[in-house]
């Protein structure tokens, strides 16, 4: 009988019909359907968690100072693969990155040392994890480029924008501190620029949320 993961793979691998029946057994047979409450650590840098495939909820991936400051390299949701939680997979992964649940998730979970040993077999597989690592460098550099480039107030209207049109919603249901966190700032130099918004009509700020009431003020701040 075909498992949950199994047909998930079927799905969203493309190399899935090119390789042996016995590699695909090998995978299902390390594979694990694992929920993970909102908050949960789920990989912290320091081991080969396996490769993990979204099926429902999101996960942050962000990195870590030696003084606890975090800034987010980018969030995976329903669809989305972390190839970046499998050291042993890519070799020329050499930075710590941790994950965490942003919400309730469910995931599958592939082990990492099982999809190393099929990715040696399968030069297809090799491509699929090095294309799905080195898709992601375009969100990293994207962040890095905010950070060491632009002013905060284009900062935060890029993000309210884009968890805007993420989320389908003009309301963001998040805390200045959340915020700060996925933009890898302060959470009083975030809240000091949406008192600043709020001031101009651009947004109004509540407890654990943010609803922006002038899109196109916005936009243009974004620019």
């Amino acid at each position: 009988m075909e498992t949950k993961c199994e047909n998930i793979y079927k799905e969203n691998f493309p190399f899935w019909e090119k390789i042996s029946d016995a590699d695909r057994e090998y995978i299902c047979q390390n594979s694990h359907m694992l929920t993970y409450p909102k908050g949960r650590n789920i990989h912290n840098g320091e081991e080969c968690s396996g490769v993990i495939f979204v099926c429902s909820g999101s996960l942050r991936l962000y990195m870590m100072s030696d003084e606890g400051k975090e800034i987010t390299l980018y969030r995976l949701h329903r669809g989305d693969l972390c190839m970046l939680s499998a050291s042993c997979v890519l070799d020329a992964i050499t930075f710590d990155v941790f994950v965490d649940a942003e919400e309730d998730s469910q995931c599958c979970v592939v082990s990492g040392p099982a999809f190393a040993a099929v990715s040696r077999r399968n030069t297809e597989i090799r491509i699929f994890a090095l294309e799905t690592a080195v898709s992601r460098f375009s969100d990293v550099m994207w962040v890095m480029q905010q950070v060491l480039f632009m002013s905060m107030d284009k900062r935060l209207a890029i993000f309210l924008s884009d968890e805007s049109a993420r989320t389908g919603s003009d309301i963001i249901a998040l805390t200045h501190g959340q915020i700060a966190r996925y933009m890898g700032s302060a959470r009083e130099v975030v809240s000091r620029m949406l008192k600043y918004f709020a001031g101009e009509g651009i947004v109004e700020v509540s407890r654990g949320s943010v609803t922006i009431l002038d899109k196109k003020h916005l936009h243009d701040l974004a620019l």
